[in-house]
């Protein structure tokens, strides 16, 4: 498979060109200004596919080119007249990727959908979404928010797509998001605020932040001391920031810090239940436990969970692993809780 050169110099030079960044051998940033991204995914793993799960892509920003993957059990209970409660609830899926790499195609990634859709028992939505450095936030958050206002477009069409509508209950929403992909989700809670008025008819019940991309000026301990060695390590963290910032601002931007000084005050946000899940040996973990501790603190609706001992992304690069197994069930679990 060919490599995709998103933008190059078009002038010839004596000088050779060398590569500046370079994120998981699918992202090459050269020091003439190119950018090549592999068509090749990182996570080069089989897809896990045994038909017990149907799926297909469905464009939601054709401006932009940006697809979504949706993903239903094949055995439907319900008919197309049966009553929105005995439709399945609808589950986001926001991939990780530092906000530079990843794909809701990868097959990392369509693995992970086929099991929540599986044992959830729920339509799983996967949308793509602009990358860095071609573009820089905010614009995935921006997609991120028009991936769900595609779903309001299709709970209310005249002529919508039935192979979704049929089996989805839009009153029983929820936006997970995997890293990068659970710093969107924290976006959007903060937009929608709880009920997700603005959505109607859809009605967002509950967010799942697993591992989510947050940053600061500031290193936490876990960052600071973490293993260099660690899947996500310091050096890579540094590396995503640098590629998707907008030039000029830090980490303490407002959609990467959320306690940072031009932040949003979260206190007085009015947020849908969260469910924040790390891994105890993520770099990430001091910030995702301190923002479950804080909002706690707040009064808000949050559970925190750590895996003691696991890496970052621990569901999807292992995901036969007992950890991952308890961490679907304890998605599960919320997602029942909060259907009520």
């Amino acid at each position: 498979m060919s490599d995709i050169i998103a933008s190059s110099s078009a002038s010839a030079t004596t000088t050779p060109r060398y590569v500046v960044d370079e994120c998981r051998g699918v992202l090459h940033v050269y020091s003439d200004g190119s950018i090549v991204r592999s068509s090749r995914p990182s996570f080069d793993v089989p897809v896990r596919d045994d038909g017990s799960v149907l799926w297909k892509d469905v464009v939601f920003d054709a401006i932009n080119n940006l697809q979504l993957r949706l993903y239903k059990p094949a055995v439907v209970a319900s008919s197309p007249s049966s009553t929105s409660g005995s439709k399945f609830p609808i589950f986001y899926y926001i991939h990780g990727g530092g906000f530079c790499i990843g794909s809701r195609a990868w097959p990392n990634c369509q693995n992970y959908c086929l099991r929540l859709a599986s044992e959830l028992r729920a339509v799983v939505v996967s949308p793509d979404y602009r990358l860095a450095p071609e573009s820089k936030l905010p614009d995935a958050i921006e997609d991120g928010f028009m991936a769900v206002k595609w779903l309001q477009a299709q709970a209310v069409s005249e002529e919508p797509d039935t192979w979704l509508t049929d089996v989805a209950d839009f009153g029983r929403v929820f936006i997970s998001g995997d890293s990068a992909g659970g710093n969107i989700a924290h976006n959007l809670a903060v937009r929608l605020g709880a009920g997700s008025p603005e959505l109607a008819p859809v009605q967002v019940r509950g967010y799942v932040l697993l591992a989510p991309f947050f940053g600061g000026t500031i290193r936490t301990k876990s960052e600071a001391e973490g293993p260099k060695e660690a899947f996500l390590n310091w050096e890579l963290i540094d590396r995503f920031w640098r590629l998707s910032l907008p030039i000029g601002d830090t980490t303490d931007h407002p959609l990467v810090n959320p306690f940072g000084p031009s932040s949003c005050n979260l206190e007085t946000v009015d947020f849908d239940p969260i469910l924040v899940v790390v891994g105890g040996s993520d770099l990430l973990k001091d910030r995702a436990e301190d923002y479950a501790r804080r909002l706690k603190l707040w009064g808000k609706k949050i559970t925190y969970i750590e895996f003691e001992g696991k890496q970052h992304g621990f569901f999807t690069i292992d995901p036969n692993t007992e950890a991952a197994n308890v961490l679907m069930q304890i998605i599960k679990q919320f997602v029942a809780e909060n259907s009520i």
